[in-house]
């Protein structure tokens, strides 16, 4: 068989799947791309970078109902595992060359709903609602930044620098939200003063719109060569979080978050100083 009739029986193939496929009540996914000078059309998506990203879609909605149940450590515990989910579901894409338009997009909707819809839930249902309309305005104020950090980053994706995040990660900001409400929880608090809990709330969601700058974990290369100091230093670290989760996972996420501030604060100094 020549390449020209090898071409012509490709073709009758895809014209015969895309019959097939016109006549099934769902559309599958299209995606153009460019392959040197020329542009191809992929149809389909990758499968094991969006079960993960799945799998934080559906804890970040299972955080949702057990909120609106008064389970809040089971709501806490949900959001944390999305975050191991989401934190997995981009490296398993770069390690594996599977990034796509659809996986960003579907990734930013999952974000969404696992840290900027479900920890506004469960911190008005646990504190905010003793606050009436200006408790669940706080933490719409809050969602809605996290729709804005999505959107914001989805829109320069390419143009930033990979070693930071422009604003403070959503992911980063349900752990100040969440940890926030497992500290309580387990020192058996109740649902503490409202107030401080609306404006840590709301401080958390406006980081997200900021132009500070915060490290990001991209920048790690966890195929190179370090000082054996990290790994010791890791241990230490995962062995003060066995002994006490909340309180050490708080102030970590506590100390990243003014990490930003800071830094924005040192680079106007060292501009003023030259």
């Amino acid at each position: 068989m020549t390449n020209e009739e090898q071409n012509q029986t490709n073709e009758q193939s895809t014209d015969a799947i895309d019959q097939v496929e016109s006549i099934l009540p769902i559309a599958d996914v299209e995606e153009e791309i460019h392959d040197g000078e020329k542009k191809v059309r992929h149809k389909g998506v990758y499968l094991l970078p969006n079960l993960f990203t799945t799998g934080a879609m559906f804890a970040g909605f299972y955080a949702i109902i057990a909120g609106m149940q008064g389970r809040y450590f089971e709501a806490v515990i949900a959001i944390i595992f999305a975050g191991v989910c989401d934190g997995l579901d981009g490296r398993v894409a770069r390690m594996t060359n599977t990034q796509s338009a659809f996986g960003v997009q579907y990734d930013s909707l999952s974000d969404l709903i696992s840290f900027g819809v479900a920890p506004a839930l469960l911190v008005f249902n646990w504190s905010l609602h003793e606050l009436g309309k200006f408790g669940w305005v706080v933490a719409f104020i809050y969602m809605a930044c996290a729709a804005i950090r999505l959107a914001r980053f989805n829109t320069q994706v390419d143009e930033v620098d990979s070693k930071y995040f422009i604003g403070l990660a959503s992911p980063a900001a349900a752990g100040v939200i969440v940890t926030m409400v497992w500290n309580f929880y387990d020192l058996d608090l109740g649902v503490g003063g409202a107030i401080p809990v609306a404006i840590a709330t709301l401080i958390t969601g406006l980081m997200m719109v900021t132009n500070f700058k915060f490290f990001s974990n991209k920048a790690i290369n966890f195929g190179g060569r370090v000082s054996v100091l990290w790994i010791i230093a890791a241990v230490v670290v995962l062995g003060l979080i066995a002994l006490k989760p909340a309180p050490i996972l708080l102030l970590m996420l506590a100390v990243y978050t003014i990490s930003g501030p800071l830094g924005f604060v040192k680079m106007v100094e060292s501009r003023n100083t030259k």
